[in-house]
């Protein structure tokens, strides 16, 4: 006697569909919810003034993760943005120490975060090399080139001529979120309505089919280490714009910060998955929680425990999507 077929049809469209909805929507009930929590647990987490403080803070990390998803969906990775960061700050402050008006001085620390970008994503793309062990090695030179452009010391700039892009405000918004907002609708236009984006998804799905398709995949890699560059670039004349000063150590560790958020807002690790929103609002749990902790007076290296847990849990979570997408 034959044993009847089991129909999985059903079950499997079920299985689809929670996906489909945790993608678009999942992050942002985590959100929410961490939300909630830091508002019953941190004192004075409900306080306009410190919603503008946990957006301001993002804004640096989100321009940073920006760039990242870029990298990440075409199963690459960037170790080195928070030196290029820190290089481009330095840049930026020297330029306009020396007289150099603010557009320029901007554009100049936006370039030299360009160029490191463009280094890495030549080295990656026309010579086959790991994108983990290039990046590394930039993280590293960038670093010391922040440190040998300043004598090792850091630069105070106290009347910094493009402050106002970082302490500055637009009716009543902080200018590092409007600068972090343009980034996102430029970056979610190019993703979601252009030829290049849709480039992107095929590199990162298989470049190999992508290779056969017509398309220039090195060129694509290339530019897309270059505009992640450029956004540390920006990421770096922000922060060196709030704090009016040129740090060689600025940035150290914002890296791991970028890659969570990228992960955590639903981009796979392997490629030729995710959405610029989801970076966003990654970006924002990993402020949220950091700012709620800080209000919850808890020490910095709990802190650093609690992010290290996140970043796990988000890599455990795109593990685990993918494997339950594959039975």
């Amino acid at each position: 006697m034959s044993t009847p077929a089991i129909d999985t049809t059903a079950a499997n469209k079920s299985s689809r569909g929670i996906s489909y909805w945790w993608d678009r929507v999942g992050i942002v009930l985590v959100l929410l919810l961490l939300i909630v929590i830091m508002g019953l647990l941190a004192p004075n987490f409900f306080t306009v003034d410190n919603g503008l403080n946990v957006v301001r803070a993002v804004s640096i990390n989100a321009i940073l993760a920006a760039g990242m998803t870029l990298i990440i969906l075409t199963s690459g990775i960037d170790l080195s943005v928070g030196s290029n960061l820190a290089v481009a700050g330095v840049v930026g402050v020297l330029l306009a120490t020396a007289g150099v008006p603010a557009f320029l001085a901007v554009l100049g620390g936006m370039l030299a975060g360009g160029i490191a970008g463009f280094l890495n994503g030549a080295l990656v793309a026309w010579l086959a090399l790991p994108a983990f062990i290039v990046t590394l090695g930039s993280m590293t030179y960038l670093r010391g080139t922040a440190y040998s452009l300043l004598g090792g010391m850091p630069l105070v700039a106290s009347d910094l001529n493009y402050g106002g892009i970082g302490n500055g405000a637009l009716a009543g918004i902080p200018a590092p979120v409007v600068v972090m907002a343009i980034v996102y609708v430029a970056i979610w236009f190019l993703l979601e309505r252009t030829r290049f984006g849709r480039h992107i998804y095929a590199v990162g799905g298989n470049i190999e089919a992508a290779r056969l398709a017509g398309i220039n995949t090195k060129a694509v890699l290339t530019w897309v280490y270059t505009i992640g560059g450029v956004t540390a670039g920006l990421a770096g004349i922000i922060f060196s714009a709030r704090v009016l000063s040129a740090q060689p150590t600025a940035g150290t560790g914002y890296e791991l910060d970028a890659i969570a958020a990228v992960v955590l807002g639903g981009t796979s690790l392997a490629g030729g998955r995710g959405r610029i929103l989801g970076t966003l609002v990654g970006a924002l749990i990993i402020g949220v929680l950091s700012n709620g902790l800080v209000l919850m007076n808890v020490p910095f290296f709990y802190q650093l425990i609690v992010k290290g847990v996140v970043i796990v849990l988000a890599v455990a979570l795109d593990s685990l999507k993918g494997w339950g997408t594959n039975k």
